[in-house]
């Protein structure tokens, strides 16, 4: 049986899939955002997951129904396609310049709570014009560059000064704070990450007391990611985390360590390429059919899974080499290996569906309806 169509080979075995193919092991999907959403309760703090990792409102629709508040997003695309999917309340954690993108934003606060990442008065002006015009109200945070050197106004008093601009801009609503730092998430140690996020997360914090000390709105303090969200999301003032990768995790995430431990296994790995050897020129050396169109580089090779001894190296654009000098068994053609992503966000983005596994067997394919989407 061949199971490479959405509507053929429900209940097939894994070995049956045509590959390349983006597995989804949906038990390990499950307890990932039960974690997290436990992790909320415990602390009294919000779970605003990352759409830019999953990209489908399927699996926006699971972390809803197991607490999360929303979603965030990077693009207007991204939350286009989750308000078409009934996700009503969407944070886009980045800035937005352009007259058609924000009138595209506009629109999406006609059916949904709509909130959106500003850093310049200009912006902030244009984004108020697009809001007249739909006759809608957008929300607004202060984005507030807390060491990354990306976007964002600096901590504290220029911070405030600015929030006052916007909060006086017809048709937006203040709503408070995002402090980022994304190189943060993957500092190697928990105590190294730890110092670094708190020293970051302080800016923000410290920023929060001087609005609301002003009177401006604090609803929303949101940031932290999966490499930071047991440090910055236990921390007094901070009202949403924003962690993606957690659902499913990649090699990156894994090797970033925990408290304790080499490993970071807050959470499974949920996420996997499936190949096939279509070469086997050496004992030690066979080709998959998996190669940089199937597994995103910009952080290096995927990791082989369950083949002890066996290395993966990048042969091309369609072309996988496992190496196995110390292997202990051969992988003879037309066998199927698993290949841990380097970078979950980026490889889904090569794909246009997930093949759902559970027991072994093709459950479900879901459409990854916000691939591709940049603008």
């Amino acid at each position: 049986m061949r199971c490479d169509r959405q509507w053929e080979g429900i209940g097939c075995p894994v070995e049956a899939i045509d590959t390349p193919a983006l597995l989804v092991d949906f038990d390990a999907l499950q307890r990932n955002i039960e974690r997290m959403a436990a992790f909320g309760t415990t602390h009294g703090v919000g779970i605003r997951p990352h759409a830019k990792t999953h990209k489908t409102p399927i699996i926006a629709h699971m972390q809803i129904a197991a607490g999360a508040i929303g979603q965030c997003v990077q693009k207007v695309g991204e939350a286009e396609v989750l308000v078409a999917g009934g996700v009503a309340d969407v944070l886009i954690a980045n800035e937005v310049v352009g007259f058609e993108k924000l009138a595209r934003l506009a629109a999406l606060a006609r059916t949904a709570r709509i909130t959106v990442a500003v850093d310049n008065e200009l912006a902030a002006e244009a984004l108020a014009e697009a809001a007249g015009a739909a006759q809608v109200t957008v929300g607004v945070v202060v984005d507030v560059d807390v060491g990354q050197g990306r976007c964002g106004v600096a901590p504290g008093q220029a911070a405030l000064e600015f929030g006052h601009r916007v909060a006086r801009l017809a048709g937006l609503e203040l709503r408070g704070l995002q402090g980022y730092h994304g190189a943060i998430q993957h500092v190697h140690g928990f105590d190294a990450r730890a110092d670094r996020a708190r020293k970051a997360n302080a800016q923000l914090l410290d920023t929060a007391i001087l609005f609301e000390a002003d009177g401006l709105a604090i609803d929303i303090v949101t940031g932290a990611g999966t490499g930071t969200y047991a440090i910055e999301g236990v921390q007094a003032g901070m009202t949403e985390i924003q962690p993606g990768s957690y659902i499913f995790m990649d090699r990156q995430y894994r090797e970033i360590g925990a408290s304790g431990s080499d490993i970071y296994d807050d959470f499974e790995p949920a996420l996997a390429v499936l190949a096939t050897v279509m070469s086997t020129p050496t004992a030690t050396r066979v080709v998959t059919d998996a190669g940089l169109k199937a597994l995103s580089s910009d952080v290096g090779a995927p990791q082989l899974l369950d083949r002890p001894g066996w290395t993966y190296a990048f042969g091309g654009d369609e072309h996988g080499l496992l190496v196995g000098e110390t292997a202990r068994a051969p992988i003879g053609l037309g066998e199927k290996v698993r290949l841990l992503p380097s970078h979950c966000d980026t490889t889904i983005n090569l794909y246009d569906r997930y093949h759902v596994v559970r027991g072994g067997a093709l459950a479900a394919v879901w459409p990854i309806a916000a691939r591709g989407r940049t603008r």
